[in-house]
């Protein structure tokens, strides 16, 4: 098949829009559907797609999502993320990594297998689904439990893990033969294209997407980052090294970007589709006639792995100093193959490390395995269903009277203005912008800034707005003041808003969204102004202006939301306006008469 025609992309569309919701409804996860979906629609069972080359076809188109997947982790990963997550990362996920290697190596050993091939296949197994851990925890809603970030941070040692392990497969097979060399040329060209990946990103690449970015064409900006994945993958397997590997090192240099936010909002739905594709071509390739003909070997070998992994991984979170059910929810979630194990294996038979009937076996006991992790987490809920709940959703240590971050949209006086107190309190926030000459002079201030449309809700997801303490509407202009605030309380309704007006008329806008603290940006400086101009031209006590002009304040306050009511008609307010300067003017009036008497 050459490319796939109209009927397989209709099926893969309805299999993807009815596997997920109907797998999130029976409770066993969106990846479990895709799974199903995808061996139903298999060469092995309806037959839509009819033959194993284009199951492999098409997942080498899937395979992509992979690699979106490894730049979006390779955009969250700050050094000084990493430095403060270096405990977990690289402790707990490198004895995961190693305790699971060695203990699947003895299993394959007594097998009788020869102890590199033994090594490789302890080492392929030992790495999870980065991609089905995140969904699955995603859905429980378990992402920021304690667990949940320990999972993660064993995910992104094994992501780190598998680069060289693809990189070093062919030094498996140079032990495997008697002849082999290593190729210097090759290993320099790599080298040198790692480099120049490095070069560029850190270089050149940020200023290419200032120069798109300052075009405001929002479709440009979504070609660039996809052009960006698609150009590094290209120039890693020209040299024979992964794409995963090259799209992970772009990611890591964009992590302090300004522009990450966009990018991530641009490609994620790239990435769940693809990755929906993905594990719908895992489903497709489960091939029952080899399950069938190796079936026990097939079912022992997915129970060592899941057995092996649970055990270790359990055992780690107790080490962690963890609760006995969420040391289980960790341990279940890490316990199946990963998606590079597939390419590790298939790596390995190119390699002539695995011979291709072996690589057959183990790829179909890392899917079993993939099926046994929902099915598991089902199986916890129900039997700690009366249980304490609390194991689970208590959240990862964080600093005492830490509440979030807070999202400001717009980064002009106003905005930095907050932004510099918040800095001075040390209260992280999420600053966003689209106007790349303003990023740059607040870049150039020492605050960071992002660039990101605040009016698109993938742009709000990218900024973690669900777990922001607060959103602060700091834009000048009043329409997309309202957009703002019209998709934030529609979204996240629970989220406090605290909103900048450029005046009445938008104040009582905001207020018709749900908003309720709102502050005229002009106000409070012109009432010190006037202040200033009572006491210094006409020489009044501070006393008496203080009383007056906290007497405006709370009387200007009142009519605000009194004129609410009306600020729809025009003719109204302008009656009310004049009863209102009337009635301000007898209270000043009564407060003078009441000092003269004092």
């Amino acid at each position: 098949m050459e490319g796939l025609g109209l009927l397989q992309i209709a099926v893969f569309l309805a299999a993807a829009a009815i596997a997920a919701p109907l797998a999130k409804m029976l409770k066993i996860g969106s990846v479990l559907g895709y799974l199903i979906a995808g061996f139903l629609i298999g060469p092995h069972a309806i037959g839509v797609i009819y033959q194993l080359y284009d199951v492999q076809h098409i997942r080498h188109i899937a395979e992509f999502g992979v690699v979106l997947l490894l730049f979006l982790i390779g955009l969250e990963l700050r050094p000084k993320r990493i430095w403060a997550m270096r405990s977990a990362i690289f402790g707990l996920g490198g004895a995961q990594v190693v305790g699971s290697a060695l203990m699947l190596m003895a299993f394959a050993l007594l097998a009788s297998v020869p102890p590199v091939v033994a090594l490789f296949i302890g080492l392929s197994l030992a790495l999870s689904s980065t991609a089905f851990v995140l969904q699955v925890l995603e859905e429980k809603g378990e992402l920021n439990t304690r667990h949940g970030r320990l999972a993660f941070s064993v995910l992104l040692f094994q992501d780190l893990a598998a680069i060289p392990l693809i990189a070093l497969v062919p030094l498996f097979a140079i032990n495997q033969t008697s002849g082999g060399s290593m190729d210097l040329w090759a290993a320099f060209l790599a080298i040198a294209t790692i480099v120049g990946v490095v070069v560029f990103g850190h270089y050149i690449l940020n200023e290419l997407y200032r120069l798109v970015a300052a075009t405001k064409v929002r479709e440009a900006m979504t070609a660039s980052a996809l052009l960006t994945v698609v150009g590094v993958a290209l120039a890693m397997e020209h040299v024979g090294l992964s794409a995963a590997l090259g799209s992970f090192i772009a990611g890591v240099i964009l992590a302090d970007s300004e522009y990450r936010h966009q990018i991530e909002a641009d490609l994620a739905p790239f990435v769940g589709l693809l990755l929906g594709l993905f594990f719908m071509t895992i489903g497709m390739s489960l091939d029952i006639y080899v399950l069938r003909d190796n079936f026990g070997l097939v079912l022992l070998t997915a129970f060592g792995l899941v057995s092996v992994k649970y055990i270790i991984m359990y055992l780690l979170g107790r080490w962690r100093g963890m609760e006995a059910r969420a040391s289980r929810r960790l341990a279940i979630v890490l316990s199946q193959g990963g998606e590079f194990a597939f390419v590790l294996l298939g790596a390995g038979v190119i390699a002539h490390v695995l011979e291709p009937e072996q690589a057959k076996i183990l790829s179909l006991a890392v899917t079993l395995s993939m099926i046994t992790t929902p099915l598991l987490l089902l199986l916890d809920d129900v039997l700690t269903s009366t249980g304490k709940k609390g194991e689970v959703v208590s959240v990862f240590d964080k600093p005492r009277g830490q509440k979030g971050h807070m999202i400001i949209a717009g980064m002009g006086r106003f905005g930095q203005i907050i932004s510099r107190v918040l800095s001075a309190r040390n209260i992280p926030f999420t600053a966003l912008d689209t106007s790349v000459s303003q990023i740059n002079l607040v870049k150039k201030a020492g605050f960071t800034g992002y660039f990101g449309d605040a009016t698109r809700l993938n742009i709000l997801h990218a900024s973690r707005v669900d777990k922001a303490a607060g959103f602060v509407i700091a834009v000048n202009n009043m329409e997309v003041s309202l957009k703002i605030a019209k998709i934030v309380r529609d979204h996240y309704p629970d989220l406090p808003i605290f909103a900048r007006a450029r005046n009445r008329r938008h104040v009582h806008l905001l207020m018709d969204l749900g908003v309720t603290v709102i502050r005229r940006e002009t106000f409070l400086s012109a009432v010190e102004l006037t202040k200033d101009i009572l006491t210094k031209a006409y020489f009044e006590s501070d006393e008496t202006v203080n009383r007056d002009l906290e007497r405006f304040k709370a009387h200007d306050r009142q009519r605000l939301y009194d004129d609410y009511e009306h600020f729809t008609d025009i003719e109204k307010l302008r009656e009310r306006n004049k009863s209102a300067a009337s009635e301000l003017e007898e209270l000043f009036a009564a407060d003078n008469e009441k000092d003269k008497a004092e």
